[in-house]
């Protein structure tokens, strides 16, 4: 069984979409979606419910959202997505081949990067995600991760911070242990149409960068929500 797991925060405009392309799913294999609600004021929360996802509550925070899904999902396969992360054609079949190898057991999987614009902006912003998970095998979450329930357990699960929760789990899991499926996931591109297409990558490097440096993630979340 797979258990498709999203945090979602005030994600109404962006969630409706990401849960139609996740109920294709279900005439593949056993599958259940969990949405679990930060405390959104918007729709989200009826627009999971809306869906047939099953809808928990918790303390805002990406990382102990995604760690809670985790602890009240049935599946012996977890698959933790973005609210605005659409999975695209051949996701289904991509899911099931990793799973069904002989060595999927103590590996975990992603999607590859795409952004729902046209601008050229975008697709070098694509290039260089598809580098940095080339060459560094550090995908972003909005790349989504497919695990198995005991290697998740094995590794201690998602980190309960509130920010490099993805950058955490991946280093964890090992560069030898993440492949990149042959599937895509399709990620709004509105923050980077707000922030900038270069000023956002750079923000994101630096949070790396201190985040590598031992600075703790509350304070680069603070650092990042207060621009």
């Amino acid at each position: 069984m797979l258990s498709v797991i999203i945090p979602a925060l005030n994600a109404g405009q962006v969630l409706g979409p990401t849960l139609d392309a996740v109920s294709a799913a279900r005439r593949f294999l056993p599958c259940e979606t969990i949405v679990v609600d930060g405390g959104s004021t918007d729709d989200s929360v009826q627009v999971a419910t809306r869906h047939g996802a099953i809808v928990l509550d918790s303390p805002r925070g990406r990382g102990v959202q995604l760690a809670a899904g985790a602890a009240a999902a049935a599946g012996d396969w977890f698959f933790f997505l973005h609210a605005d992360t659409r999975p695209q054609d051949g996701w289904i079949p991509a899911l099931r081949k990793f799973i069904n190898a002989p060595d999927s057991q103590r590996r975990a999987a992603v999607l590859r990067f795409r952004l729902d614009d046209r601008a050229l902006a975008a697709r070098l912003v694509e290039r260089a995600v598809a580098i940095r998970t080339g060459l560094f095998r550090l995908p972003y979450g909005d790349q989504g991760l497919l695990i198995g329930r005991a290697f998740y357990e094995e590794l201690g699960g998602y980190a309960r911070i509130p920010l490099m929760e993805d950058v955490d789990i991946v280093r964890r899991i090992g560069r030898s242990r993440l492949s990149v499926l042959n599937a895509a996931g399709l990620t709004s591109a509105e923050r980077y149409r707000r922030d900038g297409y270069l000023l956002r990558p750079l923000r994101n490097l630096v949070c790396l960068a201190l985040y590598k440096a031992g600075v703790s993630p509350r304070t680069i979340s603070s650092l990042y929500h207060s621009h």
